[in-house]
């Protein structure tokens, strides 16, 4: 069959969005007054959690004193992300985050050739516009023809649940689209859903299980 699609994850993808987030994650803790600050090291463990509100609910099963501090502070959790989301979007619409070597380049040959763009990613909408537009300009969201996002299933990576929305909204099957991921739980939900993967990991993912990918690239520059 003829590959028809690239299906995209976002962060780590296509672009390295981590410290960004990181960052945003300790600006809205500051403003909570919670005390916490997760240095790289750290961060970098909890990003074994998918999804950002799951990273503070889990943070929080670890830390919290007590059952009434466990449940007051996971009742903050959407409030929380929601400080963190608005801190990233900022640094990401004033330049902060490029997109990764090599992808705008392959982004546009992709098109020129006739080929759909999709994005599966478990960040948030917000997230995924603030980056397209401030990357590829006004009308990067415009350039995907489906942009999926963690909200819209049921069960994140590594689940193969957001692949699978974008495959049946595409009307493809698994055969005629390649996923791209940076990452051990992305790669295991891209799999999942049939799709032949190209991995490029970053700082934060590089070590990572990736031997059942298609092929593992440092960048694609």
């Amino acid at each position: 069959m003829n590959i028809e699609a690239l299906i995209f994850d976002v962060d780590g993808t296509l672009a390295d969005t981590e410290e960004a987030h990181r960052i945003a994650f300790n600006l809205a803790f500051e403003r909570y007054r919670l005390g916490w600050v997760w240095n790289r090291t750290e961060y970098r463990e909890l990003l074994r959690v998918t999804g950002g509100k799951e990273r503070i609910a889990h943070y929080v099963q670890k830390v919290a004193g007590g059952a009434s501090e466990r449940q007051r502070l996971l009742a903050l959790v959407p409030a929380i992300h929601a400080e963190k989301t608005r801190f990233y979007s900022s640094v990401v619409a004033d330049g902060g985050v490029p997109l990764r070597e090599g992808m705008e380049r392959l982004l546009h040959e992709a098109l020129a050739t006739d080929l759909r763009l999709a994005i599966a990613s478990t960040t948030t909408a917000v997230n995924i516009d603030a980056l397209l537009t401030a990357t590829l300009g006004p009308r990067g969201l415009d350039m995907f023809a489906v942009v999926a996002c963690g909200d819209q299933v049921r069960a994140k990576k590594p689940a193969p649940d957001i692949y699978r929305l974008v495959l049946d909204t595409l009307g493809l099957a698994a055969e005629c689209a390649v996923a791209f991921e940076d990452s051990v739980n992305g790669l295991r939900a891209a799999v999942a859903a049939g799709l032949w993967t190209v991995v490029t990991p970053t700082y934060w993912t590089e070590g990572g299980d990736f031997a059942r990918a298609g092929l593992v690239l440092p960048r694609l520059g």
